[in-house]
């Protein structure tokens, strides 16, 4: 027997790596009040707001200079010379496992925070994640 064939005997019992189905690029998972990018190593070039009455506004991430969270206050953002004040319940809750939304913001994950209408807002579990309002000043 020649020495090839003997390493081609064992060679080819080696199993194949599995291969794990590919994550789409940008792929973004609906939260509920926000969308999370499913990658481990995406982020949003751009954070959009989604107002109740359907008008939406995005801010470059590039530009967020101070983030801040105070419970009884909301999650404040300042992108250069405008600030935009997130305000709800329960905006410290984890909606997953080790998630939450003010930590996901300042790792640029949320491609989108969506305002919550009233009907919606009284339907929602007692500790879930809820936007009341959006505010823009500046």
């Amino acid at each position: 027997m020649s020495g090839s064939n003997v390493l081609d005997k064992y060679v080819s019992r080696i199993p194949e790596p599995v291969k794990k189905p590919a994550e789409e690029p940008g792929a973004v998972d609906d939260v509920g009040a926000f969308g999370l990018l499913r990658g481990i190593h995406d982020r949003a070039l751009m954070l959009e707001l989604r107002m109740k009455d359907g008008n939406a506004v995005a801010f470059s991430y590039s530009y967020m200079q101070q983030a801040s969270f105070d419970p009884s206050e909301g999650i404040t953002l300042h992108f250069g010379g405008k600030s935009v004040k997130i305000v709800g319940t329960n905006l410290g809750v984890e909606v997953r496992p080790n998630l939450k939304l003010f930590q996901a913001i300042n790792r640029h994950r949320v491609a989108w925070i969506q305002e919550c209408d009233a009907q919606a807002a009284l339907s929602a579990p007692p500790r879930s994640l809820v936007i009341d309002r959006i505010e823009l000043d500046g």
